[in-house]
């Protein structure tokens, strides 16, 4: 154990707790629990979608895949990458200009229909639970190398995914959205300076790669080229699965509520294209020094040897922590997994936030206490919090590193890949017919929802059994088959159902300008006063 890494450690958390403490919200209305009042500015809005997206898939994910397997790993950021570019185009202003809660009280009003509302919040815990567990699973890996030690008897791994989930827990149960915003604007910044400086550190010392390195398989991979680990179909089907999802993620899509305007938004993508444009350019960058730094590491130092076999990382997420420990030493290992505490951390508050919104708003509000005073609303969204952070703890305590195979390069990322697999075949499709064709209805999104969800978990639950091939690579990333699917089923049952009335009125409100939405408004005034004379 490094007391200059465990230091580095309990500052971050400090920093958490502080920011948390700070912000936190002085009012008890839902709106500033979960929206943070609708009021957070475009740059720090960017920070906070940055912080909550740019996860430990992405900070330890990325760099462990390019780290295994080259050019195909870097798939894996060109698919994080590129989900913004449907957000930026179909969704992210008409779904502020809407305005609700979250994307299944979007949804239920949008189409007018109860039932929608429940499903998409069924739906949405799937996609949060397949999210949370691999962020603890990077928290407990995290641990484990900076630390070493258990406490009360548990081992480093279960005292790390124990402890970063119920401090994120408190944090998000007692900040709101207000100071959550605010602890993931910090947690990217710190996060991305964390990765320039490890860029810039390898960078001055110089890093190659050879055409091929020998891995733990019969066959060599080919570092260099693509296809090692990937056909072309799987090649497609991944990047797809990973671009389509991300307008169905909860705790993402629920931050453009924060917005005070569609155009602030829209504004708000733009510049999260960029910031994690570079993040992510840099992600790849590391992997592949790793690739040529660390073999050649292990001779001047000898703590290597243990996590290493022939100059290899046993665990592949290790690769970032390692290359800031062999260029920082001790404080550079405390550096690095702090930051990928933070990138871990970041994520889950925002998980747990749209878990809360969902079982808070969307159920408790709306089904279990109509009634209810706006301190139970927030009283149940802190509750709804906790324990969605005890049951992503337990179940990734219970899933091991050591005793789970992923089908893809990284553990964390495989895991991931799921969360977008469920949202991009069950949640965007349905969230963009929603938004751009007003034949929509109910039943269709209903059937669509469930169509999509259901081939996606029977795709990559069948691909687990399955020998490594192009079929499997498919199947493990099924978003490429199981959209079209919720597209066509949404699109053939809604011809055959009635759209809601007020249809008109919604596409002014999410389509039409602003002199058309006051216009709009007038109107209704109008007919209201009439109705009253």
């Amino acid at each position: 154990m490094s007391t200059a890494a465990v230091i580095t450690l309990l500052a971050v958390f400090v920093v958490v707790l502080g920011v948390s403490l700070i912000t936190r919200p002085r009012n008890s209305s839902t709106v500033d629990f979960y929206l943070a009042g609708q009021r957070v500015g475009v740059v720090t809005n960017s920070w906070a979608i940055c912080g909550d997206y740019l996860s430990a898939a992405s900070f330890l994910g990325v760099a462990a895949a390019v780290y295994v397997s080259g050019l195909d790993g870097a798939w894996y950021a060109v698919g994080f990458a590129a989900g913004f570019v449907p957000v930026l185009l179909f969704v992210a202003a008409p779904l502020r200009r809407f305005g609700e809660f979250s994307l299944a009280d979007f949804l239920g009003r949008r189409l007018e229909s109860d039932r929608v509302r429940l499903t998409s919040v069924g739906v949405v815990q799937v996609v949060i639970l397949c999210y949370l567990v691999p962020q603890s699973v990077g928290g407990g890996i995290t641990w484990e190398l900076l630390v070493g030690h258990g406490i009360l008897g548990l081992s480093p791994y279960a005292t790390g995914v124990l402890i970063s989930t119920a401090v994120i827990a408190v944090v998000v149960a007692f900040g709101g959205m207000r100071g959550t915003t605010w602890n993931q604007a910090v947690q990217f910044l710190l996060l991305f300076a964390a990765l320039l400086w490890l860029a810039v550190m390898v960078t001055a010392d110089g890093f190659r790669y050879g055409d091929e390195v020998p891995v733990h398989t019969e066959d060599p991979v080919m570092f260099g080229e693509p296809g090692a680990r990937y056909g072309h179909l799987g090649q497609v089907a991944l990047v797809i699965t990973l671009a389509m999802g991300t307008a169905g993620l909860p705790h993402v899509m629920n931050r453009y509520f924060t917005s005070p305007t569609g155009r602030a938004a829209r504004t708000t993508t733009l510049w999260v294209l960029m910031l994690i444009g570079a993040f992510y350019a840099l992600a790849v960058m590391m992997g592949t020094a790793a690739r040529d730094v660390i073999p050649r590491s292990v001779a001047d130092h000898p703590w290597l040897e243990e996590l290493t076999v022939d100059g290899v990382l046993r665990v592949p997420e290790h690769a970032l922590p390692v290359l800031g420990r062999i260029y920082g030493e001790e404080a550079g290992l405390g550096l690095v997994a702090a930051a990928a505490l933070i990138a871990a951390m970041s994520t889950v508050a925002g998980l747990l936030l749209a878990s809360a919104a969902t079982w808070g708003h969307d159920v408790y509000e709306r089904h279990i206490n109509p009634g209810a005073t706006q301190k139970q609303a927030v009283r149940a969204g802190r509750l709804t919090t906790l324990i969605a952070a005890g049951l992503a703890a337990a179940l990734a305590v219970l899933l091991r590193p050591e005793t789970f195979t992923p089908a893809m390069p990284s553990l964390v990322a495989t895991m991931v890949t799921w969360a977008f697999a469920v949202a991009g075949s069950a949640l965007t499709p349905v969230v963009v017919l929603s938004i751009w064709w007003h034949r929509t209805t109910a039943a269709g999104a209903l059937t669509g929802m469930l169509a999509g969800g259901g081939a996606a978990v029977a795709m990559f639950v069948t691909a687990g059994f399955l020998e490594p091939s192009s079929l499997r690579d498919l199947l493990a990333a099924p978003t490429l088959v199981a959209a079209p699917l919720a597209v066509l089923v949404t699109v053939l049952v809604s011809r055959r159902t009635s759209a809601p009335e007020s249809i008109r009125e919604v596409w002014v409100r999410m389509h039409g300008t602003a002199a058309d939405r006051q216009a709009e408004r007038l109107a209704r005034m109008m007919v209201r006063r009439k109705g009253k004379s």
